[in-house]
């Protein structure tokens, strides 16, 4: 079975700011998070993000990310606004 994985990453959590960015054994949360989804078997892995320094993260992994809005007021927002911008829908 083929599918795509999208992982929101909100660098202005309300809780934890920078939350994505995190430092958890020498690597960013983020990177963390990206290789467990790889572990997945997933076609394909985007990290929706709104912030420069979380996409450089990404990237530096090896991962796809897509630049979305900063004023979404949750993540399913954000997703929706990928499979817009990817046509997934």
């Amino acid at each position: 079975m083929s599918f795509v994985v999208i992982i929101p990453a909100r660098y202005a959590s309300t809780r934890l700011p920078g939350k994505p960015l995190v430092d958890i054994n020498g690597k960013p949360m983020i990177v963390h998070v990206l290789e467990r989804a790889r572990e997945s078997g997933a076609e394909r892995i985007i990290v929706a993000t709104d912030h420069e320094d979380v996409a450089r993260a990404v990237e530096a992994a090896g991962g796809e990310v897509c630049m979305t809005r900063a004023d979404h007021q949750s993540g399913t927002e954000r997703l929706a606004e990928v499979v817009e911008k990817c046509a997934f829908s």
